[in-house]
């Protein structure tokens, strides 16, 4: 997707890029003159986008289409020989994989990880090694870090993540001195929303907010079309918004914090504090105590969900959002979750119907993906450098 920006002509120029790529993608194989039909961009800007992008072996040409008349158009797809390696980074363990350029996964893998951020980065970079490996015929071009925190723009380090203790540690460095290949990082929430509007259902979708649940609560917003990244990249962090005066304590340092009453863990802790046992650890655990009628499961995943319906209402106060996605634990129950969450979204509007609400049943693929489009997105053009591979 396209952060559109118009101060300058490179910008212009990139966000070219970016569209003729999206409607390549979307409609391969197809030719130069359908690109700028369905684009809206002049044939001569195609043409020009396209030669670079065929220069760096982004597109290759294929068929050649006969007509009735006229040039016969050589058709374009996008260059399944490349590929991109990515990690969804969580708290205790990361999510490796080569993805191509179709957003296909070519091989997972998974490797624990530790609160060291030098140990853990190194336990990233081993296990991208042996995935590069695995396909010595394919050309690596590039590495996307889905992280659960916010990245300063300028340093390109983690500058937010409460619950990960690698704020400050240089990961994009040492992962490009180890592999030597250009590396880039995104928040866990805007990953996920870029895979939705890259390779997802959200053509026609201007406005949207998409919420994680998970260890913490984690936002993505789309305003007119654009991702919404603030001054210092750190937009977006709605699940450190107090709603409470009153505790808990959360991560971040303040007090009653969205995430301390709507994300998994508060989940696990309304049940802990109503049955007084830790014997139920794992949010998958809770969520089948649930399904089967546990009123003690119930009780606190009704909890959670009136915590996460308080937090809407900041939601669509601020935003207005068309479409409200949830990624992450809850969907795990979404067809017995989607109806309290609409009544509670729907009684905290502050005016005007109630914005559509949706899960995505497979946030880690769409993780993994927006880290994969982070790279298409800045390595294609003039945004792209120069690493050896």
């Amino acid at each position: 997707m396209p952060r559109k920006v118009t101060s300058s002509a490179a910008p212009i120029r990139d966000s070219n890029r970016d569209l003729v790529l999206e409607v390549l993608r979307r409609n391969q194989p197809i030719s130069r003159v359908d690109i700028a039909r369905k684009s809206g961009l002049q044939r001569s800007t195609v043409s020009e986008i396209v030669e670079g992008l065929l220069e760096e072996r982004w597109i290759r040409e294929g068929s050649i289409v006969k007509t009735a008349r006229g040039r016969r158009p050589t058709m374009l797809t996008m260059n399944d020989e490349l590929f991109i390696l990515v990690a969804d980074v969580r708290p205790t363990q990361a999510i490796l994989a080569a993805v191509d350029l179709n957003g296909r996964f070519l091989d997972r893998t998974l490797v624990p990880i530790i609160s060291d951020p030098k140990r853990g980065v190194e336990s990233i970079a081993e296990g991208m090694k042996r995935l590069r490996s695995n396909f010595p015929e394919k050309t690596c071009e590039g590495i996307g870090i889905s992280l659960p925190g916010r990245v300063d723009k300028k340093s390109q380090k983690l500058a937010l993540a409460p619950n990960l203790s690698w704020v400050g540690f240089d990961i994009r460095g040492t992962l490009q001195k180890r592999l030597g290949l250009q590396v880039e990082l995104e928040n866990a929430a805007n990953a996920c929303l870029l895979s939705e509007v890259w390779f997802g259902n959200l053509k026609e979708v201007r406005n949207a907010v998409l919420i994680t649940i998970s260890e913490g609560v984690g936002a993505s917003v789309l305003v007119n079309g654009s991702l919404m990244e603030g001054a210092s990249g750190l937009a977006g962090e709605l699940g450190h918004i107090p709603i409470s005066e009153t505790g808990p304590k959360c991560a971040c340092g303040q007090m009653g914090c969205w995430e301390m009453f709507a994300s998994s863990r508060a989940a696990l802790r309304f049940l802990q504090s109503k049955t007084g046992s830790q014997d139920v650890f794992s949010i998958q655990q809770l969520m089948n105590l649930e399904a089967s009628g546990n009123p003690d499961a119930q009780q606190a995943v009704l909890k959670q969900i009136e915590a996460i319906g308080r937090g809407l209402r900041i939601v669509t106060a601020s935003f207005d959002p068309e479409l409200i996605l949830f990624v992450g634990d809850i969907t795990l129950r979404w067809s017995a979750i989607e109806p309290i969450l609409s009544k509670e979204l729907t009684s905290r509007m502050l005016a005007g119907p109630a914005p559509k609400i949706a899960a995505l049943a497979d946030g880690e693929a769409a993780r993994l993906r927006g880290a994969a489009v982070v790279v298409l997105q800045r390595h294609t053009g003039f945004r792209r450098q120069s690493f050896s591979r």
